[in-house]
């Protein structure tokens, strides 16, 4: 074991770590023998120092080997977004390319501030199951074409122990030690194709376009370097994606979008997506993913998987369809000016949806299933006087809808002439 001080000596004068030295810092952190100050104080050297391209692929492969890995025999490939306000494009994008016959093994996560995880808008659907085991993961990706599931214990522990030391000590946002986490468990995975949604703007964490990029760009590279087939897009977060912001209300969205009922700006995204995953691991020209894509939201392939994947996890969709129907205190917010719907700020609308119980403040907070919002307007919309802009909903009690009504107009611009449409892909990587 190579003794940590002088790696933390080294990394805090700014100096390049070798391969040996990460395996073995990473190594000596996860069995207990590098203590959990040592491991801050690196992360913090990190943070300020930063890691070249090499440093950042071998801290990848280190956390991915410092738990079980999965393989598979079949095409794989799986898709991991930043996170942002109304993301339910997993919902959607993952068995949509399942159904373009591509396996996608996709272990995702809960969300712990302002918005739900894909594994919470999931784990709506009564019955639903997002914690399996790794055999029981593998018989499900293999049965249903796809399976979306929180990470196992045995699966990058490494990065289990370090992100609760970063979420401590400020070190979050530091572009290496992001790629680290998010590329170590899709690496242990095991799919062959990673393909990345990078949010921008003021939806989420990553808030100017730059930093997309540079994250986008180091996220590709670590995937290509540890032998991955990669490519990333950067898209617009400054607007909620679709219709609903919650989770319940997400998973009933998704639904209409899998069953080709939607129309709305965000199924080309996924389609995108999807045909993305499809072009890289079969590999096929992108053009005729896209059209695959599209055909199989239209003739339901792609929703034949996703409700094959929710009975697998032990999911009742017509159980989903009933608890849909329970009462909720609602209350519609109306427009106070006509004109047309300039801009809906995420970041309020996701601050309300959070209000309203659709997130947690604490891991161990429970979620209100039914609380969100959802939008009655988009961007461009025209409106008058007393207008539904939105629906506001919580399961608990109405005097929640009273104190975040007001807020939630403010998310909203009304402008005396309409929009230009807005791009929602701003940057794509070399495929």
């Amino acid at each position: 074991m190579i003794a940590a001080k002088m790696l933390l000596d080294k990394k805090r004068e700014g100096l390049s770590l070798s391969t040996g030295e990460i395996q073995s810092f990473i190594a000596g952190f996860t069995t207990g023998e590098i203590p959990d100050y040592q491991m801050a104080a690196m992360a913090m050297a990190i943070c300020c120092r930063g890691m070249d391209a090499r440093e950042t692929a071998d801290l990848v492969a280190a956390m991915q080997n410092s738990g079980r890995t999965l393989t598979w025999r079949v095409p794989t490939a799986d898709k991991h977004s930043t996170g942002g306000v109304g993301d339910k494009l997993s919902l959607v994008i993952q068995p949509l390319a399942a159904s373009c016959g591509v396996f996608v093994p996709s272990l995702t996560g809960r969300g712990l501030g302002l918005t739900g995880g894909t594994a919470d808008k999931l784990e709506s659907i009564p019955g639903y199951s997002c914690s399996l085991s790794l055999e029981k993961f593998q018989e499900v990706v293999t049965k249903a074409g796809v399976s979306m599931a929180v990470q196992t214990d045995e699966i990058t522990p490494a990065d289990k122990k370090l992100y609760a030391l970063r979420d401590v000590t400020g070190t979050v946002a530091s572009i290496p030690l992001i790629v680290g986490s998010i590329l170590s468990k899709k690496l242990a995975e095991g799919s062959d194709t990673l393909v990345f949604d990078v949010k921008t703007g003021v939806g989420t964490f990553m808030r100017t376009e730059a930093e997309s990029v540079e994250l986008a760009t180091a996220l590709v590279e670590g995937a290509r370097a540890n032998g991955r087939k990669a490519a990333a897009l950067v898209t617009d977060m400054n607007e909620p994606l679709g219709y609903a912001v919650g989770n319940a209300n997400e998973v009933a969205e998704a639904i209409e979008i899998l069953k080709g009922r939607l129309k709305l700006p965000i199924v080309d995204l996924c389609v995108e997506f999807a045909a993305l995953m499809v072009a890289l691991e079969k590999p096929m020209d992108l053009d005729r993913a896209r059209e695959l894509c599209r055909q199989n939201l239209e003739n339901g392939a792609a929703y034949a998987r996703f409700e094959a994947m929710v009975e697998a996890h032990g999911g009742s969709l017509a159980a989903f369809g009933e608890k849909l129907a329970s009462p909720v205190f609602k209350f519609t917010l109306q427009a106070n000016q006509s004109g047309f719907v300039g801009n809906i700020d995420a970041h309020v609308v996701a601050k309300v949806a959070f209000q309203l119980g659709a997130g947690r403040a604490q891991a161990g907070d429970r979620i209100d299933d039914l609380a969100g919002v959802t939008l009655q307007v988009s961007r461009g919309d025209k409106v008058a006087i007393g207008a539904p802009l939105a629906t506001i909903c919580s399961s608990r009690t109405p005097d929640l809808l009273e104190r975040n009504a007001g807020e939630l107009l403010e998310a909203f611009s009304i402008v005396p002439e309409k929009p230009q449409p807005k791009e929602l892909i701003v940057w794509r990587s070399s495929t």
